[in-house]
């Protein structure tokens, strides 16, 4: 496609953002269906290394994305293993813990964890200005939508340097304590909160005054390095598609199946 921009950098990070999605959201929704630890474990694995060898994202930086997930699973084991009935694994303890709980908690833990991997991947990879680009080329998603969340994604980057700034200017005003330091307190946070409320509200009011007169939604319109879409991104979902169903159908094969919950 004559025109259109393929971005440099790891191979994920050269793919179609509305191929990626599509990709994302197809193996979000049929792990949905898949409550076999086993299986669950093998995916997790296979997205972990997708992840680091299609992004940028070093083994680090993937574990500090990864925790907000892990966290969560952590919490879904040990609820199911809480409060599930069951079979008791070990009755001396305070509380009961069931082995059906268990494996229930922890196959659902890996779904979140599936997803987590591929969601991060997603993000890693994808520049906010190509997804939009590429959901208004390719998705046919209105500008007046792509560009609006566009904008409210860039106002959500401001805010902690807003923050920052709010709270420095503070510092400069408050009293000081005995050790010399400015005392501010929960006062003094709920006014900066509130300040930063202020600053958003009319950041949002100048940019949607800037998109109303830059004429968006008044009509058709081109687009600036326009995203490319070939047949290289078609096999980026087959890739993954096949391999997730031939996972989950050898799990099945091997009498672990696939369960609705």
């Amino acid at each position: 496609m004559s025109g259109t921009t393929r971005p440099a950098g790891r191979y994920l990070e050269r793919r179609n953002p509305t191929v990626k999605l599509a990709v994302l959201f197809a193996c979000s929704l049929a792990t949905l269906f898949v409550l076999n630890p086993v299986t669950l474990g093998v995916l997790t694995m296979l997205a972990v290394v997708a992840v680091l060898t299609t992004t940028r994202l070093g083994p680090l930086q993937l574990l500090a994305a990864s925790v907000p997930f892990v966290a969560f699973g952590v919490g879904l084991v040990t609820v199911n293993a809480l409060s599930r009935p069951g079979t008791e694994l070990l009755p001396d303890l305070p509380v009961r813990l069931t082995s059906e709980g268990l494996a229930i908690g922890v196959a659902l833990a890996l779904r979140t964890t599936v997803i987590g991997m591929l969601s991060i991947a997603f993000i890693a990879s994808t520049p906010p200005r190509e997804l939009m680009t590429s959901l208004t080329q390719h998705a046919m998603l209105s500008p007046r939508f792509a560009y609006a969340l566009l904008a409210g994604f860039r106002l959500l980057q401001l805010l902690p340097s807003e923050w920052l700034s709010i709270r420095a200017a503070q510092a400069v005003r408050a009293p000081l304590g005995r050790d010399g330091m400015p005392r501010t307190g929960p006062t003094g946070f709920g006014s900066a909160a509130f300040a930063l409320l202020v600053v958003s509200i009319r950041s949002g009011e100048r940019i949607a005054q800037a998109l109303e007169s830059r004429g968006l939604g008044a009509g058709p319109r081109t687009v600036w390095r326009p995203v490319a879409l070939d047949a290289r991104d078609a096999a980026l979902a087959g890739i993954v598609l096949t391999a997730f169903t031939l996972t989950a159908a050898a799990g099945a094969a091997a009498g672990t199946g696939l369960s609705l919950v």
